[in-house]
């Protein structure tokens, strides 16, 4: 049964370099080589351009060979937790409320990033002040699912009093979101903190204002399967924070992950919980979005 569903679900690329000079070895207690999966990213090849420093540097660290896969959706990574066919998924924050949801998952580390949170924006001259004039008008957010780009503009929608499924026109534009504003295709738009970059290098010579945004919103979290043995997500998390310097180095070395996470603030946390989490699941609720 794992064997199908792992076939059927994804391919796998092995990132190897010697471990001659790991700085430590927890192969003993620990999967060799141990399987870590994305959803982020399609296609092998872009997943070793992102990841292939990332593996290096785990590997020296550990001296665990990490085998990256790429998996299609939170579907199939979530099956794969579940039968035990990854160790490791590098997953976004409502990715994390879903797989723990049903999986026996722990959080191994986070990418703690400072400006991580969402934001409403219309043109400079527009009528609307605040989320709540945002009634009647057509309001463009990102994909369904995206943590920043809908779960949380959804939850701010309804905070403000918006039924947001009879109150104003919800387009999910997706990466269109920028162009729709900027055409005027929409009166407003939800998206992430640093969409309003987007929205200026489409359209420098036009002007925008932020009328709302949310709290900062808890790091991108790399879950472990609670399955595996104690000893071992110890010497990870241990092993991992000894050295996280050298992997966050290692993890902005690619132009995907620098434009993604890098900012001067922005760093790996090793002391999240699942219970972090709970804002994300009460998002989740309060847009009245099933989990």
């Amino acid at each position: 049964m794992t064997k199908t569903l792992l076939a059927l679900a994804m391919a796998a690329a092995t990132f190897t370099v010697s471990t001659a000079h790991a700085n430590n070895d927890l192969s003993s207690v620990c999967p060799n080589p141990i399987r870590m999966a994305d959803t982020g990213i399609e296609g092998m090849g872009p997943l070793a351009e992102a990841f292939g420093p990332f593996a290096e540097a785990f590997e020296e660290t550990t001296g665990l060979t990490l085998e990256m896969f790429s998996l299609s959706n939170r579907t199939a990574a979530g099956t794969a937790l579940q039968y035990d066919d990854v160790d490791l998924v590098f997953a976004g924050p409502s990715e994390f409320v879903l797989f723990d949801r049903e999986s026996d998952i722990e959080i191994l580390f986070a990418i703690e990033r400072p400006h991580y949170g969402s934001s409403f924006y219309v043109p400079a001259d527009s009528d609307i002040q605040s989320l709540e004039d945002l009634a009647g008008h057509r309001v463009a957010l990102k994909d369904v699912g995206s943590t920043s780009g809908h779960i949380f503009p959804s939850q701010m929608l309804v905070d403000a009093g918006l039924d947001i499924d009879r109150d104003l026109e919800i387009i999910m534009a997706g990466d269109a979101r920028v162009a729709a504003l900027v055409n005027g295709d929409v009166d407003a738009m939800g998206g992430g903190n640093r969409d309003i970059e987007e929205i200026q290098a489409m359209d420098p010579d036009g002007e925008y204002r932020v009328i709302a945004t949310s709290d900062v919103l808890p790091g991108d979290p790399v879950g472990m399967r609670g399955s595996l043995d104690d000893a071992c997500k110890t010497a990870l998390r241990s092993t991992l924070e000894e050295n996280r310097d050298t992997l966050w180095n290692a993890l902005i070395a690619t132009d995907r992950n620098e434009d993604k996470f890098l900012n001067r603030d922005s760093s790996l946390g090793f002391d999240r919980t699942n219970e972090d989490y709970d804002v994300v699941r009460q998002a989740y609720e309060a847009a009245g979005i099933a989990l």
